[in-house]
């Protein structure tokens, strides 16, 4: 296995261990044009997924502020909030108040054991 570079380390999200299928979610934050944005990764079907952690109906952060986005089935996620669905796969709405707009998605990979962010111009991690 190769080396992880100091470019992708500082990309590193969390272990891979860390995101259970259908489980918690990873809460994190990027920069995106200067703006600082709350984030999330979950496991879904055996990969990795990430959002902009906003519901799209009045943007709040999806989960209550601790990392539970699935419904109790574990087949969409939903906001605590107004209870706006969304397919985990693809942020897609599903149903709700979230007026068929979709959730942002952040590209993710994983590999040699983390989930990292990748690498996108105006698209930073932010250490916390």
């Amino acid at each position: 296995m190769a080396a992880v570079t100091a470019a992708k380390a500082g990309r590193r999200i969390c272990a891979s261990g860390d995101l259970v299928e259908g489980g918690a979610g990873h809460r994190f934050s990027v920069r995106r044009r200067g703006e600082v944005l709350p984030a999330f990764a979950i496991r879904f079907q055996g990969k990795v997924h990430a959002y902009i952690n906003r519901c799209t109906h009045q943007g709040v952060e999806l989960d209550w502020g601790d990392g539970r986005f699935f419904d109790r089935q574990g087949t969409h996620l939903i906001c605590a909030t107004h209870g706006a669905r969304y397919h985990p796969a693809t942020g897609a709405c599903t149903g709700g108040r979230c007026a068929g707009i979709g959730l942002t998605v952040l590209p993710v990979e994983e590999g040699g054991g983390s989930v990292y962010l990748s690498a996108v111009d105006g698209l930073n991690l932010v250490k916390e």
